[in-house]
């Protein structure tokens, strides 16, 4: 390794990505091109920076095994900022198999953490969670520490376990200092905003206020009955009713609860979940039906009664009915949810971590671009969807994944 590629690597190391550029700017060795990729990536241009990784890998003659491998570790890691989802999960394991059999521990580690990040971004926590738990940060830098306590924190967060997720984000600040990155320590104060900005609405005796994901734990952890309006369930003191699938009984609990102890009547219960506009015998009887249904639902939380009006809900062992609500109201919120990151998203990327189908997405990204809530650029294959940071609140609950379990 000559002098400038050395320089220019201990550059990049700690966060000076100019720096290596002054050194590296004007060669096309593949080191160079290496480096030169790494460094556009810093400076946010990141698909200048696979282009550059790309070329880096195939001037790799054979004997360069490890050279290559990084790239694709390097590559890897702009996909999932970009959140491109495409690449193969294989070649990563190949690559990080490759380091970890030539000495490169640090890389190989970089690339597991790779991966991990790729399955909470998508929402798979269980597996996420598995895999972190087998690495042992303390054999790590500290910017691959603060990456570990990143991703343990992510997944409390998700699971709405705001202890845990508190001292994670300390332990990946401390990190992240030591790292003498301040890119990393500023990445780590955004993601820790998530604990202190309001994150859902509590709805009870006809009252609003907001909730911070501490302030959510401790309801759902509560005697209360909970109506879940941003994980569609109903729930008291660790038992869960999931109601996703079924809208209309879930409509009708989330109305009841709202104005509970009072009664709902009829033509509110009708408009609401059936969309009538007038209350004839056919949506009577259609409400006689479901709301039967749902006394069989919730039949070991809640009992559902008919008024002189309409209908009332009562707790079997709750003091009080209060409803979770999400912070914004809209039909496409978990794909929102997703957007309000800040980085840009693929259709395809976005219908993998909503385990939804790829035309479902693309109708909803439709229907917010109609409204002005996300905006794409590109076409076809290269086509990305953003949209602003919605003021205000965090958007961790409008996320697919449950609160307390997969």
């Amino acid at each position: 390794m000559d002098s400038l590629i050395a320089a220019a690597a201990r550059a990049l190391a700690v966060g000076d990505p100019l720096g290596a550029l002054k050194r590296v700017a004007l060669r096309d060795d593949p080191p160079a091109l290496a480096l030169r990729g790494t460094a556009m990536a810093q400076l946010g241009d990141l698909a200048r920076a696979r282009a550059l990784l790309r070329r880096a890998a195939r001037g790799y003659g054979p004997r360069e095994a490890v050279a290559r491998a990084r790239c694709i570790v390097a590559e890897a890691e702009i996909a999932v900022a970009c959140r491109d989802f495409s690449w193969s999960a294989r070649s990563l394991d190949v690559a990080r198999l490759t380091l970890e059999a030539h000495g490169d521990r640090v890389n190989a580690a970089h690339a597991r953490y790779l991966g991990i990040r790729r399955l909470l971004l998508i929402g798979r926590l269980d597996a996420a969670e598995q895999a972190v738990s087998q690495l042992d940060p303390k054999a790590v830098p500290p910017a691959l520490r603060a990456a570990h306590e990143l991703i343990i924190a992510g997944i409390a967060v998700r699971r709405v376990r705001t202890r845990t997720a508190s001292l994670a984000f300390a332990r990946a600040l401390r990190a992240a200092r030591l790292s003498g990155i301040p890119a990393l320590a500023a990445e780590v104060d955004a993601a820790a905003l998530v604990l202190t900005t309001p994150a859902a609405r509590l709805i009870a005796h006809g009252t609003e206020r907001d909730l911070r994901l501490a302030d959510v734990e401790e309801i759902l952890s509560s005697r209360a009955l909970v109506v879940d309006a941003c994980r569609f369930s109903v729930r008291e003191a660790g038992t869960a009713i999931e109601l996703a699938r079924r809208p209309v009984l879930f409509t009708l609990a989330r109305l009841l609860a709202e104005a509970w102890p009072a009664d709902v009547p009829r033509e509110t219960l009708v408009a609401r979940a059936f969309r009538g506009k007038r209350v004839d015998e056919s949506y009577r009887a259609r409400l006689r039906v479901e709301v039967g249904r749902l006394r069989r639902v919730l039949r070991s939380l809640a009992d559902v009664v008919a008024t002189k009006r309409g209908f009332a809900i009562s707790a079997r062992r709750a003091h009080e009915i209060v409803v979770i609500a999400r912070p914004v109201e809209d039909e496409h919120a978990a794909v929102l949810a997703l957007l309000a990151d800040g980085e840009s998203w693929s259709s395809s990327a976005l219908s993998l971590a909503l385990s939804a189908s790829l035309r479902t997405v693309q109708r909803a990204l439709q229907s917010l671009a109609r409204s002005g809530k996300a905006h794409s650029a590109g076409r076809g294959r290269a086509r990305r969807w953003v949209t602003a940071p919605l003021p205000g609140f965090t958007t961790i609950l409008l996320l697919p994944a449950p609160p307390q379990s997969d």
